[in-house]
Formats: structure tokens, C-alpha cells, sequence
């Protein structure tokens, strides 16, 4: 699936939020005045807000090179938005990321009037996120990380690394780990679907007889 940086690349599936149900976003930077108080937020900047998505990816283990920004936002020779553009008419804001062993995600945000508060909101949620880790909740993390699955286009066929959610150079070791581990959360006797389970064994089957020859 090829993900644009720039324009905006919704993900599918993805509910828009009417341009007259946005709001205004609180995610400025406070200020410490020499006296030791807080002044007002500072505004918020595309390029802060940026910096705040790709250090949460980055606590997550995820590199910068896995990680598509995506707005309507003219971009830079690196891909990121770039600083100083006009406010788009559509702000709304979407990162794509893949896990190192694992699938590709996405968390699309267009609540705030300002791509930088919807970028900032992004950030916040992997933040979020991240804090059920910390305090044990890996499991429900990996759930709550399903919704974020980036999906492709309706009628894609999906290859076996990518139902897996691993790299198509991935060994067999790494497939069969993520066989597993899907197939632990989506089975039916666990509440999942039973044709993404046929889904996931159909995948598997395919991966051993692209990289083991049919072995199990």
C-alpha cells in the first residue's frame, strides 16, 4: 500500500469529522516565566507538533524511516511538513508506522481546526498508549492497537506478510511468531472473527511454502 505524505492520505474506513464540527485544539507549549510561574501557551508549530509524534514512535522502538506523516501539508525533501505553509482547508492529520515484527499501523485525527493540534493529538494518543504498557497492560494494548490496523483499498488482495504483519524478507521463525500471536487474538473460542481466523491460517500456510518449502 502506498501511503502519501503529502496530500492528505485518509485510511480507509475512517470516519471524517464535519468541517463544522471541529474545535479548537489546547496542545501549545507553556512558557516558564524568570519569576518560576507559567505563562499562556505558547502556539503550537507543524514542526513541534511533528517533533512530538515522531519521539512517541521512536519510545515505541518504531524508526523514522517507518513512519509516513500524512497531510495537506506541502512536505520538505524529507518527506515531513513543512514549516511556514498556509493553514490548509482540510487539517486533518494521519500517521502510518510499521512495527519492527509486527503490522502496519495508522492513527488518523481531524477534530482540531489546525493540522499542528491534530498532529499533537496523535502524539498524545500514542502517549496514551503507551502508558497501558507500562503499567502491564501489554495484552490489552496489542487489542487496542488492532482498531489502529492501516487497512488497504477495498478489493486488495493481501499477501501472506501482509495478513502476518511482517516484512516480506521476514524468516520463517518470524512469521510463525507472528502467526501465533495473531492467532491467540483472533481465534473464535477467543472472540474473534472466524474468516479473519482463515484468513490468518490461509496466510500462514503461504508464508511456509514461501520460505520453508511447505514445512510447518
Amino acid at each position: 500500500m502506498t501511503i502519501n505524505a503529502y496530500p492528505l492520505h485518509w485510511p480507509e474506513g475512517w470516519k471524517r469529522t464535519p468541517a463544522g464540527g471541529r474545535r479548537p485544539g489546547h496542545f501549545g507549549k507553556r512558557r516558564q516565566q524568570r519569576n518560576g510561574a507559567y505563562a499562556m501557551l505558547e502556539d503550537l508549530t507543524v514542526t513541534e507538533a511533528v517533533r512530538r509524534v515522531l519521539e512517541e514512535l521512536q519510545r515505541m522502538g518504531i524508526d523514522r524511516q517507518d513512519v509516513v506523516i500524512s497531510t495537506n501539508v506541502r512536505t520538505r525533501l524529507d518527506g515531513l511538513p513543512r514549516a511556514g505553509e498556509r493553514a490548509p482547508e482540510d487539517p486533518g492529520a494521519a500517521v502510518y508506522w510499521q512495527e519492527p515484527i509486527g503490522a502496519r499501523r495508522c492513527i488518523a485525527v481531524d477534530q482540531y481546526l489546525r493540522v499542528e493540534h491534530n498532529l499533537a493529538a496523535i502524539a498524545a494518543t500514542l502517549d496514551a498508549m503507551r502508558a497501558i504498557e507500562r503499567h502491564g497492560g501489554a495484552a490489552i494494548l496489542e487489542r487496542a492497537f488492532t482498531g489502529f490496523t492501516a487497512l488497504p483499498a477495498p478489493g486488495a488482495a493481501r499477501e501472506w506478510w501482509e495478513v502476518l504483519g511482517v516484512a516480506r524478507s521476514s524468516t520463517l521463525e518470524q512469521a510463525r511468531a507472528a502467526y501465533r500471536r495473531l492467532a491467540a487474538l483472533r481465534h473464535p473460542d477467543r472472540g474473534g472473527d472466524a474468516h479473519e481466523m482463515a484468513a490468518i491460517n490461509a496466510a500462514w500456510q503461504a508464508a511456509q511454502e514461501a520460505i520453508g518449502g511447505g514445512r510447518g
